[in-house]
């Protein structure tokens, strides 16, 4: 039984005789109707009826997409062409898009791309994008364009690499912040940052592919958000992970450019989001890039030296997320930055004064730099992510001890050391066991909804159970990010492990 949102269907009809005469629409339509499925025609669909069914001798695939109440007939293929079955899942991040190819006969994914969002010439930040088009609907205008070149990048590197253009796709399931997808849908989003934050929509389930610029024949599917700043991609995640089906408790923990975080299992789901910053995706770092060929992905620090593994074995051309957490590990615990994440020149001659600028940095291979301003930015953004969790486990009146599983999403998740991320506080200390770095977990979840619609019933059951926590409100927040900024936070006693190596650092000396 087809369980996706779109499926295709190889019907063998008789063709007509006066004997039966049903209009070539009815015979599909019955046909149809004998496999368990109703369905109703499209415009394009209807006009395609001739000549295809005479051509083919009635022999046809018949394209189906869901839009969120019925099958719809949007288009005809000569012959069987079921195994050429196709849909896109698209994390829609802030920093990052990503968008996969599957073929959703036998669920494979054929192919993967990610490019920078074209919004960022707009502000690196959501804020600075929503506060540039407040009152100017061409400017929105103007970064929904952004957004949709994007795509429209993503489509045509899929295409080079696999042959399949975006007209042979039925549908596509978009995951994306509130605010993202508000922009993609050339809504207002300012109602997301201002108060009562009762955003323009955040349930828009299925709209057609053509009505929103897509060449696509089906539907696009942007997954539901719950709050301003809690929207489809956490959902995405909640689908992903199935923490919401699980008996025991567990986190779960989506870090980018915003930080989302939900508590809870079956019986509850406690959530809450605030904003973390781009540098975890290499987004404002003087050097920083995502994490694409030439980027220094690892790093680590022996005899004095920094060695660095690159995406692709190639030269290194900058460091993205997972190489920023390694690195400011190791300097940490070489002593080459300090609780507070101040360079120590003394520690190494890689760490230099820039002729230009004056401002201290640390030369993590050759010609390329990390600097004071953006070991501090990332320290920022850390003790944000950090404070979320610890505030919430207070909240819950939960403690770590109860947590089944904890999983750290994101889209450098899946690659960043457990260990690195520990050192510099930005995941709590624990069983290393039950830290799950699960990835992209929005794609996957989009992906999983693009494959299966059933997914649909339970995002209408988690958005009914979910209680969400504005961190921006509360008021001890600032104060307990602010002893989260030092590495790996001012109180050690919470990082045993951290405390450990450091003392084997000083026993190696």
């Amino acid at each position: 039984m087809n369980r996706g949102i779109t499926q295709k269907q190889y019907l063998e009809l008789v063709p007509p005789t006066e004997e039966d005469a049903r209009s070539s629409q009815m015979r599909i339509l019955d046909a149809l109707k004998e496999k368990g499925i109703t369905a109703s025609f499209t415009l394009p669909a209807l006009q395609k009826l001739y000549p295809i069914c005479d051509e083919a001798d009635y022999n046809i695939t018949v394209c189906l997409a869901w839009n969120g109440s019925i099958w719809q007939a949007v288009d005809l293929e000569a012959g069987d062409t079921a195994a050429e079955h196709y849909g896109y899942a698209a994390d829609l991040g802030s920093t990052t898009v990503v968008v996969r190819l599957v073929n959703c006969s036998d669920g494979t994914v054929l192919a993967e791309e990610s490019e920078y969002n074209r919004q960022t010439a707009y502000g690196t930040d959501i804020l600075t994008r929503i506060f540039a088009c407040k009152d100017k609907p061409e400017v929105l205008q103007d970064i929904r364009a952004c957004t949709m070149e994007t795509f429209t990048l993503l489509f045509e590197k899929l295409r080079q690499k696999t042959g399949i253009a975006p007209s042979d796709v039925l549908s596509m399931v978009v995951s994306g912040n509130t605010t993202m997808i508000h922009f993609l849908l050339g809504l207002d989003p300012f109602c997301v940052f201002s108060s009562p934050y009762a955003v323009r929509a955040d349930r828009v389930g299925f709209l057609p592919a053509k009505e929103m610029g897509f060449p696509m024949k089906g539907c696009v599917y942007c997954v539901p958000g719950k709050s301003n700043y809690l929207g489809g991609d956490i959902l995405s995640g909640m689908i992903a992970t199935e923490l919401y089906k699980k008996e025991t408790i567990s986190v779960f923990f989506d870090i980018g450019t915003n930080g989302e975080l939900v508590v809870g299992n079956r019986e509850f789901l406690l959530c809450g989001a605030g904003a973390a910053g781009p540098a975890l995706e290499g987004g404002v770092v003087k050097t920083g890039m995502r994490a694409a060929e030439g980027a220094v992905d690892a790093v680590k620090i022996e005899d004095g030296k920094i060695q660095c593994h690159v995406i692709g074995e190639g030269k290194p051309k900058g460091i993205c997320g997972s190489g920023i957490i390694d690195l400011l590990a190791e300097l940490f615990l070489n002593g080459w930055i300090n609780l507070f994440g101040t360079l120590q020149p003394e520690r190494s001659e890689k760490i230099k004064e820039d002729p230009e600028t004056g401002e201290w940095c640390v030369e993590y291979s050759e010609g390329l730099c990390f600097y004071q301003s953006d070991i501090a930015e990332f320290l920022r953004t850390k003790s944000a992510a950090y404070t979320m969790v610890e505030y919430m486990m207070r909240e819950s009146g939960i403690s770590m001890e109860e947590i089944d599983r904890f999983y750290a999403a994101g889209a450098f998740g899946k690659h960043v050391s457990k260990e690195s991320a520990i050192t510099i506080g930005m995941y709590p200390d624990m069983d290393r066991s039950r830290l799950i770095c699960a990835g992209n977990t929005s794609l996957a979840g989009a992906e999983k909804i693009l494959l299966d619609r059933t997914c649909i019933d339970d995002i209408d059951r988690i958005l009914d159970e979910m209680v969400y926590i504005q961190f921006g409100q509360v008021a001890a927040f600032i104060s307990m990010m602010k002893a989260a900024q030092a590495i790996p936070h001012t109180d050690l006693e919470l990082f045993p492990s951290v405390q450990k190596k450091l003392e084997e650092k000083q026993k190696e000396k």
